[in-house]
């Protein structure tokens, strides 16, 4: 196999989600910096009842985010509805739209609030389960490692590269990247794994990889058109289970990234791996 640093790699698709949970946007190039990418998670949902973060990771009240978009910059966000009408993110009324449609009083908030966290149910029993079933769920607080009001689950970035998803055979948006890293024939899935404390320069940017991402309920659910796909947690489960800081061994695909040196990424741009 070719050394990892000589891996003739690039940027296949670049992607940011204006609101969290939503569906989001893809991008001919993208400007990171050590908050992430521009205008990527920087509005959510909060929930009146509860105060967390609105996340799709707990299927059962918020799958139905999955059915909306969002495209934009802060302060230009557009949300698309189910019903195909849009509405500006800043809009009077968003609040009351957004709560009936979720049957749930919701807030659409651009400052991550001090202690922002989210429920993240336990993947692998809401799969055996249902995602209507109430099962063991923990409470996560979001974006430690991201300076900033960005709603990032942990890191600013996430990468996933394509000899992962071609052998779970998932589309990539299922997993939420903002870069996916287009990889010859031949390089193993997971690969992502040995990356560790590794750093890549792509375009101007230059990342550091912080660990394997775990993976939640999310990928599996519908996404728009997309109809459901119980195989990709199912698959990472069953071949791809890592140590990851702070949640233990669960099932892994791709990985965060810290951004060391910001600048603007483009599609096509060569992934060196250092």
């Amino acid at each position: 196999m070719i050394p990892d640093a000589i891996v003739p790699m690039r940027v296949q698709s670049l992607h940011r989600y204006p609101v969290k949970s939503m569906l989001g946007e893809t991008l001919n190039d993208m400007f990171v910096d050590e908050r992430g990418a521009e205008g990527d998670r920087r509005l959510a949902l909060i929930d009146a009842v509860t105060g967390r973060v609105a996340s799709a990771k707990q299927a059962r009240l918020w799958r139905l985010l999955l059915q909306c978009s969002a495209s934009g910059n802060t302060g230009r966000v557009r949300i698309g509805l189910p019903d195909g009408t849009s509405v500006a993110a800043d809009e009077p009324g968003v609040d009351q739209l957004l709560s009936g449609l979720l049957a749930r009083p919701v807030r659409l908030v651009d400052q991550r609030p001090r202690g922002a966290a989210v429920e993240r149910p336990d993947p692998e029993q809401v799969l055996e389960f249902g995602v209507d079933a109430e099962v063991d769920a923990r409470i996560l607080e979001i974006a430690q490692a991201t300076p900033g009001d960005a709603f990032t689950d942990v890191a600013p970035l996430h990468a996933i590269t394509t000899a992962t998803v071609e052998h779970v055979g998932a589309e990539a948006v299922r997993y939420r990247p903002n870069l996916v890293i287009a990889t010859p024939p031949g390089y193993p899935a997971y690969a992502e794994n040995e990356w560790m404390a590794r750093a890549l320069t792509v375009g101007e940017a230059r990342l550091r990889v912080l660990g394997p991402t775990p993976r939640c309920v999310v990928p599996t659910l519908e996404h728009g058109p997309l109809p459901r796909a119980p195989h990709s947690l199912r698959t990472p489960a069953a071949e791809n289970r890592v140590e990851t800081p702070g949640f233990g061994v669960l099932p892994c695909a791709g990985v965060y990234l810290e951004v060391l040196v910001g600048g603007i990424i483009h599609t096509e741009d060569p992934v060196a791996l250092d």
